[in-house]
């Protein structure tokens, strides 16, 4: 269809939308054919518009929240969409349709009629699940991803939508509200960004990345860009002088290529800045200049002239084309000293390894011309193998292993045949092993690093040459194993193995460990599990059995502590059965006393503690250990302020410490079914000092919407800082999430609960 084509009337499609915007729809329409005609000519410009009008007519009158249609985000969607990555007319159309199965009535049936089943799948790929209730913000996280990571695994153009859809989101983000921005910000860093690098996308991850900078930690964004502004002209005279003795080299050589030199962005000189503690005059390599060129020998003999023309800095080269990156990226990299004594990096690439690394995945993208688009399979295979891996997993443990698995920075390390093996930081020999097989992990008694024998936690680093030491008669892994190994790769193969070998052993380990679990709280597995619950029990616990519940125990697969939480409501239930009975043993004035067998006392007091024979008794929680829901718990009967409640690891309850007179007044304890809003407890935090950490963890907490009720920092002499808060939290799983993603803040090194 041409561009004269495109005259149809808003009044007939869209009665809503105003002549006057109607026209700049137009406008933004015909710039996206345009954009598509330059890069695919044979593109389905009819199907296309058809999209448009489609997605105008379905949105009508929806507002943005800066007050334009709403049909000016599907378009700009498929405006990046084509002008960024080039990706064909489907994804074109499911661009412009992305918002449609989310927010109008339309259905993937519609859409399969009207223009096409892949196109439809695209769409709902990248549609979130609303419709769907959920128990918490992290299974609703979890489940939108598994979602997006299965379409993805299937069609690569999901995700390239979607990062093109946040991206758009972000840049139109100061019309949110302050809670909005910081949220969607937060997910875009943890989330699309590290995609986006996993995809080899840099230029939609640095944008992705300071646009969250921009509202995460506005005054430091605002500080940086304003210093490079006032240096701005300084800057580019440095750049331009490099520029030109570069150039003028390469004609020199007879080296057909092209140099460019750019700033580092925002995001990038800020992690550098606050991680090392730098200002802005100390941030090394804040300059970047890229010589593409047209053969691979052309870029080492650009290496050679570039480190004959300045200074190189040692143990700054890295070779990415020898070993290029999982992600497809390749060139050469160097850090040099030009003459005025400011270090810059040089990176030298071949014109096609520009386009990778500039756009990753969508540079590899065929076009058919028929116009169905189809990409490099194996080069995602790595997005199935992931969702392997957390197969059965629940919410918060699928979330955090992703995060793992898909933005860890990596470790090289090589076979002894001088195979390169990736693997995620921190990366152990067991990691190794099963990366190469799960039948060789599963049979290591030994390994070696550049030829010594290594323990098995020993961390991996680049370079390091791995030997796997294997014998027929090795037993397996060790249940060990599961907490030493860095990648859920490893980890799911070593819960396979127990899962498979050892499901006896796994039925009778978990059963002792559910049961012990449900005394905690004053029911017994009998009452539990009775014949008229269990159906209802296994369907909420998603079991087919109690023995596979017990196995996945045994295997490490769910904690008891977790299924005790899905399970809180029949837990309270049957303890207002307790109650009800314990009622119905006070005899009726009148009426003979009967004999009963005695009914232990289970009586709740506010703070949601159950103490074992005494009832209505006085509680409070000791502020040496500061217990929440899901500790491990003991009572001490104090003179006058009622029973204590101590962590079982706190220092002040360890029997060994107790005097033998006080030996009567330590008690049981235990949760009960119905626990307060929140609980206050108290985590230590030690870190490196830098600039801007407070904010950090400020902006952690209140992403998990954990109230601090006080805050205490320190800096030491030796330049780390100690920090002291009290939190309010609902239990102990909310509080190991909130500490986990504390130890993820850049320069935390660990963060606890003190006790005693």
């Amino acid at each position: 269809m041409t561009d004269t084509q495109n005259t149809t009337a808003p009044a007939s499609l869209v009665p809503e939308i105003r002549p006057e915007v109607w026209a700049d729809l137009e406008q933004r329409y015909r710039k996206l054919e345009d954009t598509v005609r330059r890069y695919n000519p044979s593109a389905n410009f009819q199907q296309i518009r058809a999209a448009f009008e489609f997605a105008a007519k379905a949105h009508g009158a929806q507002m943005r929240k800066d007050g334009s249609p709403f049909i000016t985000h599907p378009l700009a969607v498929a405006q990046i969409v084509a002008e960024e990555l080039h990706l064909d007319s489907e994804s074109i159309e499911a661009a412009l349709l992305h918002d449609t199965i989310e927010d109008t009535s339309a259905t993937h049936e519609d859409i399969s009629r009207l223009f096409s089943p892949t196109v439809a799948d695209l769409v709902e790929g990248v549609s979130k699940l609303t419709r769907v209730h959920y128990t918490s913000k992290e299974e609703e996280q979890m489940e939108n991803l598994r979602k997006m990571l299965m379409a993805m695994s299937k069609d690569i153009r999901v995700i390239l939508i979607k990062i093109s859809d946040r991206l758009h989101n972000m840049r139109t983000m100061e019309y949110q509200t302050p809670e909005k921005q910081k949220q969607k910000s937060f997910e875009t860093m943890e989330i699309y960004a590290p995609i986006a690098h996993r995809l080899g996308m840099q230029k939609m991850k640095w944008e992705l990345e300071d646009l969250s900078l921009k509202y995460l930690d506005p005054i430091s964004y605002r500080e940086i860009v304003e210093a490079l502004n006032e240096k701005a002209a300084q800057y580019d005279g440095f750049m331009s002088s490099i520029h030109d003795q570069i150039t003028r080299r390469l004609r020199e050589a007879h080296i057909d290529g092209y140099v460019y030199g750019r700033m580092k962005h925002p995001y990038s000189i800020y992690r550098k800045m606050y991680t090392q503690n730098k200002s802005l005059d100390d941030v090394y390599d804040l300059f970047a200049f890229r010589v593409i060129v047209d053969t691979v020998s052309d870029c080492y003999n650009v290496l050679g002239i570039i480190h004959d023309l300045y200074k190189p800095i040692l143990g700054r080269f890295k070779d990415y084309i020898g070993t290029p990156k999982p992600n497809m990226y390749q060139s050469l990299h160097t850090t040099v000293v030009g003459q005025n004594g400011i270090p810059f990096e040089v990176q030298i690439r071949t014109r096609e390894m520009h386009e990778v690394a500039e756009y990753g995945i969508a540079a590899h993208w065929k076009y058919k011309q028929n116009g169905q688009g189809a990409g490099d399979e194996g080069r995602y295979e790595w997005v199935r193998r992931l969702l392997e891996n957390q197969e059965g997993a629940d919410a918060e443990d699928f979330i955090h292993s992703l995060k793992v698995d898909m933005f860890a920075d990596e470790v090289f390390v090589f076979t002894p045949r001088g195979d390169v093996i990736n693997l995620p930081a921190g990366a152990t020999p067991i990691d190794f092993a099963y990366n190469i097989h799960s039948a060789v992990g599963n049979h290591m008694v030994g390994a070696k690093v550049n030829g010594r024998l290594v323990p098995f936690d020993t961390r991996l680093k680049n370079g390091d040459i791995v030997e796997v030491v294997t014998s027929q008669s090795a037993h397996g892994p060790s249940r060990d194993w599961v907490k030493i190994a860095r990648s859920s790769n490893a980890r799911s193969k070593i819960r396979q193995w127990f899962k498979r070998e050892r499901r006896d052993e796994n039925i009778v380990n978990g059963r002792s460990s559910f049961e012990s679990e449900l005394k905690r709280c004053g029911v017994t597995l009998k009452e539990l599990t009775a014949e008229e619950n269990l159906p209802v029990i296994l369907k909420r616990l998603s079991f087919k059995s109690l023995d596979d519940m017990y196995a996945a125990i045994g295997y490490g697969g769910v904690t008891s502590l977790k299924l005790i939480g899905r399970l809180r409501e029949d837990i309270q239930r049957i303890l207002h059965q307790h109650q009800a009975e314990r009622q119905a043993e006070v005899p009726v004035e009148g009426q003979p006393e009967v004999t009963r067998p005695a009914v232990p006392v289970r009586e709740h007091s506010e703070q949601g503690i159950v103490v074992q024979g005494l009832s209505n008794c006085l509680v409070k929680f000791s502020k040496c250990c500061s217990p929440v829901p899901g500790d491990e718990i003991v009572g001490f009967i104090t003179r006058g302020y009622g029973v204590s409640v101590h962590r079982k690891d706190c220092p002040n309850a360890d029997p060994a410490r107790r005097p033998p007179e006080e030996a009567g007044r330590w008690i049981k304890v235990s949760w009960g079914g119905k626990t307060r809003e929140s609980y206050r407890t108290n985590l230590q935090v030690v870190s490196k000092d830098r600039p801007n950490l407070l904010v950090d963890i400020s902006t952690i907490l209140s992403a998990a919407k954990v109230h601090v009720s006080s805050l205490n920092a320190r800096s030491t002499a030796d330049g780390f800082a100690l920090i002291s808060l009290a939190v309010d939290v609902s239990d102990s799983q909310q509080l190991q999430a909130v500490m986990r993603r504390l130890e993820q803040i850049s320069g935390v090194m660990r963060v606890t609960r003190p006790a005693g």
